[in-house]
């Protein structure tokens, strides 16, 4: 006969939060004019090496700052950084870097039309899921 000891009720796990970086990506189409829309954004999470881009380009909010803006050029720079993003041969010379190295090359200031904002942090436990949730927030 063996001695049954109760065991506790076992508490939940609470889930691992990692920390993540975004930043947003805005839509300049006159840049002497500083004017801009929202158009994506871009998530890394060192953590889990992992770099996320979402976009949506709202035409109409975009041919209301610039009625002569280029939609086609500004939607084939919004998924160019995709590409960066998903790394191999859609990352043209970031190909081999890492996630980290990818999300530093996107956010570096550039004067073109499509540009990033400043980094902001936070706590996630799934990169991707917030960029979606920061998609819908900031930007739709």
């Amino acid at each position: 006969m063996t001695d049954a000891t109760p065991t506790p009720d076992a508490t939940p796990t609470p889930p691992v939060r990692d920390v993540f970086e975004y930043a947003l990506l805005r839509v300049v189409p006159r840049v002497e004019r500083g004017e801009c829309i929202n158009a994506g954004v871009l998530v890394y999470c060192r953590a889990r090496s992992v770099v996320v881009a979402r976009t949506h380009l709202d035409e109409a909010r975009l041919l209301a700052l610039d009625p002569g803006a280029d939609v086609p050029g500004v939607r084939a720079a919004l998924n160019a950084v995709g590409g960066v993003c998903r790394g191999g041969a859609d990352a043209g010379q970031a190909a081999g870097d890492d996630a980290g190295r990818r999300f530093r090359w996107l956010i570096a200031p550039r004067s073109t039309v499509v540009q990033p904002g400043p980094v902001h942090t936070g706590l996630t436990c799934d990169p991707v899921a917030e960029a979606d949730r920061l998609l819908d927030l900031l930007v739709r």
